[in-house]
């Protein structure tokens, strides 16, 4: 088993076979904060805090860039590709400009993904 607090200014884990009485502590001590896995279980990273929280702060800008590097794509081949300038393309990574439906559209083709992780929910596209 492993067991997981989270609350600052404390983050500890724990591993192996936990007394129960320990869990019983750890519980009544840290409530929520508290995270228990089985030994091989896994958990979706969207799932995780962290992940959460690193979503939050995403913008279109984030993702355009992300997908443009998980594609090993310079900005100037991706605005050759939808007609763009480079410039175009770095001032929506920068999150400068906003991402147009037309331009969520085009990127959705190339990177082969949904256009809405382009316009997101920030209202930033017009």
């Amino acid at each position: 088993m492993l067991a997981v607090v989270k609350k600052p200014p404390i983050e500890f884990t724990v591993r192996g076979e936990i007394p129960g009485k320990y869990l019983k502590l750890l519980k009544e001590d840290f409530g929520s904060a508290l995270s228990l896995f089985e030994e091989g279980e896994t958990m979706p990273a969207t799932e995780m805090d962290w992940y959460r929280k690193m979503k939050e702060k995403d913008t279109p800008g984030d993702t355009l860039r992300f997908y443009r590097t998980l594609h090993k794509m310079t900005q100037d081949a991706l605005a050759a590709q939808i007609g763009v300038t480079r410039q175009q393309i770095a001032n929506r990574e920068h999150n400068a400009k906003p991402i147009s439906r037309k331009t969520a559209y085009q990127l959705s083709e190339v990177f082969r993904i949904s256009p809405e992780r382009f316009i997101g929910s920030r209202g930033c596209c017009g």
